[in-house]
């Protein structure tokens, strides 16, 4: 099999790269394998534990990000790779053991540039299992294939990404002028240059979210706002669903305006009753809300499904709220602040 060259991006991640770095070099290969982690600032252990397990084994490089943001940390990554296939793995991820052969040989069987399987999400804690349960619900992250499950074939973009070394250097790396959404933008490109983006069901790799309230506002509101910034890049290209939750944030914002005129008395009765057609939004929105966190499936508390409840309004109205700010300035003045804060304990 041909080498494979893993990248891992790594800012403040002390309660998972550990278990991340141990999936990777347990990686059932019959093949050449190297592992590049690109170390940003950290202000908490993972210095520390990157290069305590560094040291015990070769395969394993260090190379510092000063720049902090996730796509110079590839790019740097790539740049001090060797082999002819590059896996980026996140920090807060871990390979399911086979991983890396049924994804090299579904690259090389399909004939394809990148490769990518399903994000399955977990928690540790109550609050962060319903985030996860949000990640792999059609209803939290709208539906992409590598959220749940779906037929092989061509992709729009591919979570994470099996690579080959020619392509990527072909269409320029990540594009390091964006901060979040970085594959979906590399993925666009790389189909641009009339090369294939494959999904594969049978790839699967763990995902452990954000754990705080606040982490995950943050952390959505960035996204959305750099999901705007490629709506002004890319315009149409971008896919309809995520147009979606800046819709409801403005519904929202109407519906609060228009209560208002109501209430100062602005409308006369007939056109205050036309106007209140706009609360049909946010009302079916709550409504959607309850029935799918008392829908979600596996033997939940009352407690777990009004977490689930607040933790898909949090990414709905965060992402929304963040893609408005976005469509405004552009995403250059924002910094997913989720990643860059130490880790807190629930």
């Amino acid at each position: 099999m041909p080498g494979v060259s893993y990248v891992v991006p790594v800012l403040n991640e002390e309660k998972y790269i550990a278990d991340s770095i141990r999936a990777i070099l347990a990686q059932d290969y019959n093949g050449a394998q190297e592992l590049i982690l690109a170390l940003g600032p950290s202000t908490d252990r993972t210095e520390d534990i990157v290069r305590e397990i560094a040291s015990t084994d070769e395969r394993i490089t260090v190379v510092t990000n000063p720049r902090v943001d996730i796509p110079a940390g590839l790019n740097i990554a790539i740049s001090r790779s060797t082999q002819p296939i590059v896996i980026r793995v996140d920090a807060h991820s871990e390979l399911s053991a086979n991983y890396t052969t049924d994804g090299v040989r579904s690259l090389l069987d399909n004939g394809v540039a990148n490769v990518g399987g399903i994000m399955h999400a977990r928690g540790r804690t109550p609050f962060q299992n319903a985030i996860a349960r949000a990640y792999n619900s059609p209803f939290g992250l709208g539906g992409a294939a590598y959220h749940g499950s779906g037929e092989a074939g061509p992709a729009e973009s591919a979570y994470l990404g099996i690579f080959r070394r020619e392509v990527l250097h072909e269409v320029g790396l990540y594009d390091e002028s964006i901060r979040r959404g970085e594959d979906w933008e590399l993925n666009l490109r790389i189909r641009q240059a009339g090369h294939t983006v494959w999904f594969d069901p049978a790839l699967s790799v763990t995902y452990w979210p954000r754990d705080t309230w606040g982490n995950l506002a943050r952390q959505f509101a960035a996204t959305g706002t750099w999901r705007a910034e490629l709506v002004r890049r890319y315009g149409g290209k971008n896919p309809w669903r995520f147009f979606v939750p800046p819709l409801l944030v403005l519904t929202w914002f109407l519906s609060l305006l228009i209560a208002g005129l109501q209430l100062t008395g602005v409308f006369s009765p007939l056109s205050s009753a036309l106007a209140s057609v706009v609360y049909a939004g946010p009302a079916l929105y709550l409504l959607a809300l309850i029935v799918v966190s008392l829908r979600m499936p596996g033997p939940l508390t009352l407690r777990d499904r009004f977490y689930s409840l607040v933790v898909f309004a949090t990414m709905h109205l965060s992402w929304g709220f963040g893609f408005l700010v976005g469509i405004v300035r552009g995403g250059h003045h924002s910094v997913d602040t989720s990643r860059t804060t130490a880790p807190r304990e629930r």
